[in-house]
């Protein structure tokens, strides 16, 4: 290349970026010795910002258009103006261009569970996740507060940061809200909303401006969402006496029941003799408060049952009758009480518990 090539090519400098990464969000311009000559062609593209930065301070912010790179007021100097230090011009300038596009998809979530208070569970362990989108509103804050000197600055130097303001700022965003966690989840959209009004002015302190928010999930500890299913499952179940009756039942039906069912029914059974003794010890009371005494305890008789080969029992009375009733117990069923000998049928000890059909009429 002869002496006229290279001079030539002194007075031909296009300065443009053409962003191939998606994920950078500031980029100095690469120039030998940071220098730029006069005349030169600045491409600023939407969705960009031009910064001059000269002797280490902001001299100028161009907003997209097409520059030509001419005035003296301009932070520039060529080198052709410079001859006494062979075109190595002393006077360098820097131009960072920042991306002011959304950036999408940021990742945000809980470490670890929020303490809250909740209005229906009292105290409560949360975790919540979701996205969120940013964009550069003042590109000067943005640079003095965050980039620096940094060459090229992505999402991945800032992501962290972030993520980590929007968690301590969420437990008080939380707590104003007073939302019940049942209903955070009916509508994860405006809640987002809620979150995002709230956390922008933390990203103004940094050039940056929150565009958007999305809760994916709040959740739970495994725990308590265990317990809140089986409280559930309760409300579905309904009248707990009548699944009761309703499940031992289905127990003597199935002649091949195993000996699990059989516990499950003397549980269901002890749980319907507990219910039996509340409501014996309520009417004890509401006789106590009208002058009459209750009956004396010893008084009570305790009847045991025979059930596929296996003793069942002690039930009251009241339980054995609600048992015949339900056809839980036959009149071939063996009863044993306190003062007999043996076991006898359900028929022979307690006879006017079973309804009985009257014989046929003589012959006329």
């Amino acid at each position: 290349m002869g002496l006229f090539d290279w001079i030539s090519g002194e007075f031909i400098d296009v300065i443009e970026w053409i962003d191939n990464t998606h994920d950078t969000m500031v980029y100095r311009f690469n120039r030998q010795g940071n220098e730029i000559k006069y005349g030169a062609k600045l491409t600023v593209r939407e969705s960009q910002v031009a910064i001059f930065v000269n002797e280490g301070q902001i001299a100028d912010i161009l907003t997209p258009g097409i520059y030509e790179l001419e005035t003296k007021n301009l932070p520039i100097l060529t080198k052709l103006q410079h001859w006494d230090h062979g075109f190595n011009s002393p006077f360098k300038a820097e131009v960072y261009f920042v991306n002011t596009k959304r950036f999408t998809d940021l990742k945000w979530g809980t470490k670890n569970p929020i303490m809250l208070r909740d209005p229906e569970f009292a105290m409560v362990r949360l975790r919540a996740f979701g996205t969120y989108e940013i964009r550069i509103s003042d590109p000067e804050t943005f640079m003095l507060e965050i980039v620096g000197t940094d060459g090229e600055f992505t999402t991945d130097e800032i992501e962290n940061q972030l993520t980590n303001l929007i968690l301590s700022k969420l437990p008080t965003v939380l707590a104003k809200s007073e939302t019940a966690v049942l209903d955070m989840a009916r509508d994860y959209g405006v809640f987002g909303e809620y979150i995002q009004d709230h956390l922008s002015p933390y990203f103004d302190e940094y050039g940056l401006e929150l565009t958007k928010l999305l809760v994916e999930n709040i959740s739970l500890p495994p725990e308590v969402e265990k317990a809140l299913d089986e409280r559930t499952s309760r409300q579905i179940t309904g009248n707990l006496d009548e699944h009761l009756k309703y499940q031992s039942a289905k127990s003597f039906d199935n002649p091949s029941s195993s000996m699990s069912d059989m516990a499950g029914m003397a549980m269901g059974m002890a749980m319907a003799q507990q219910m039996a003794n509340g409501m014996q010890q309520n009417h004890q009371s509401t006789q106590t408060q009208q002058g009459t005494p209750p009956p004396l305890p010893n008084q009570v008789a305790q009847y045991y049952v025979a059930i596929n080969g296996q003793q069942m029992g002690p039930y009251s009375l009241a339980q054995i009758q609600e048992s015949i009733n339900t056809k839980q117990i036959t009149q071939d069923t063996l009863i044993w009480t306190q003062g007999m000998s043996s076991w006898q049928k359900a028929s022979e000890v307690l006879s006017n518990y079973f309804s009985q059909t009257p014989p046929p009429l003589p012959p006329q």
